[in-house]
């Protein structure tokens, strides 16, 4: 191909993209942005009570939907549950013994981070900032902090977090929240 006939080329296909991100900004953020596992993040939303963009987006930053991966620090799964947290969960909600070592199952991996967010939810009183600290971070940690003063649970004054990682994990998850809202809260019948 001539150079002259691949810049026409390119610069058509330039234009057709930039066509529909305008005609079908939906149908261009939803790729851009997708959710999986669909069916069993609603079905466990539901379930325990929880948000169901908010699992979505916290399972973006987590593991962007990638199944059998580890964090270094040892988490496992879509929802990245550390293996202590993991055993007290299924302790604390009565799950079958064989779901601690089924992470792998994005379906129990789901469940278990969605049970664990409503319960977060109660010992927060609903302050989703804190929730998500506390999904980072740890429930006791971002307990201490709130009772010592160090942080008041707030998004404004989330820049007092003492852990640089919990701050950006904020950031993150309210990203893909706020994103995940705009583009499929009303196909998920929930109000915009």
């Amino acid at each position: 191909m001539s150079f002259w006939r691949k810049k026409r080329v390119f610069a058509l296909l330039f234009i057709t993209f930039v066509i529909l991100m305008f005609i079908s900004s939906d149908k261009v953020g939803k790729w851009l942005y997708p959710i999986r596992y669909e069916e069993e993040i609603r079905q466990h939303a539901q379930a325990y009570e929880v948000d169901p963009l908010l699992v979505a987006a916290i399972i973006r930053v987590e593991s962007n939907y990638k199944t059998n991966i580890s964090s270094k620090k040892g988490a496992y799964g879509l929802m990245q549950l550390m293996p202590d947290t993991t055993e007290w969960i299924v302790d604390a909600g009565k799950f079958s013994p064989s779901f601690k070592n089924d992470l792998d199952n994005p379906s129990v991996s789901i469940e278990l981070g969605t049970w664990y967010l409503n319960w977060l939810h109660k010992e927060f009183n609903g302050n989703t900032v804190a929730i998500i600290a506390g999904y980072n971070a740890g429930q006791g940690k971002v307990t201490r902090w709130i009772q010592n003063r160090e942080w008041d649970g707030t998004l404004e004054n989330s820049n007092s977090i003492p852990y640089g990682e919990t701050r950006h994990y904020i950031q993150r998850v309210l990203y893909y929240y706020n994103k995940y809202h705009k583009l499929y809260a009303k196909d998920w019948g929930m109000a915009s």
